[in-house]
């Protein structure tokens, strides 16, 4: 797959969706929790080919929550070959509801299936850059890890950027463990 064509954006939620229906998005990745219901801004969009996912943020099991899978962040990328394929120039909009977790860890998938030589760091860096407050899902970055054959270079670049995360905004420690992210923390404390 080759990024000349791909020009691929977080939202930093449905709230800002409205902002994006001028700017040409060809294809939407939209992660939602499975009990929301669909956004109706794409009605105002111009024809693009969309695709949900329903799952909840999340990386343990616990009552009443949908975990991604695999299977998941495969139809993640697959949605990242077809794009690419097309042949046209392609904007990829990535959102889920707030825009830091489910919907930056499919970009950053995006991103390593679309230039596997390009080191994790790297794509990570640019991710942040993207999504500044950006906290990719761990266990989506570790299925898209192995299913690329990153050999855990996507999982350990994503620990050092929760932990410059946490560094910036100590107070995310208690939020992420109150959301049952407390592995993230801990693995990027161990740091």
């Amino acid at each position: 797959m080759h990024t000349e064509n791909l020009h691929l954006h977080t939202v930093c939620g449905l709230d800002e969706l409205v902002e994006h229906e001028a700017r040409g998005v060809s294809h939407v990745l939209s992660i939602l929790d499975p009990d929301r219901a669909d956004p109706t801004a794409f009605s105002t969009y111009g024809a693009h080919q969309r695709i949900t996912l329903r799952f909840h943020d999340a990386i343990e099991p616990a009552p009443g929550l949908v975990l991604p899978e695999r299977k998941d962040v495969d139809t993640i990328l697959a949605f990242g070959r077809e794009a690419a394929a097309s042949g046209a120039e392609v904007h990829i909009l990535v959102h889920c509801h707030v825009g830091i977790s489910r919907s930056t860890a499919a970009l950053a998938s995006l991103f390593a299936q679309s230039e596997p030589e390009t080191p994790a760091e790297t794509l990570i860096a640019r991710l942040h850059e993207q999504r500044e407050k950006a906290w990719p899902n761990a266990r989506m970055i570790a299925f898209a890890d192995d299913i690329l054959g990153r050999g855990g270079s996507l999982s350990e670049a994503v620990r050092r950027l929760h932990a410059l995360q946490l560094r910036k905004r100590p107070h995310l420690d208690a939020i992420m463990r109150d959301l049952g992210r407390g592995a993230e923390v801990d693995a990027a404390l161990r740091g």
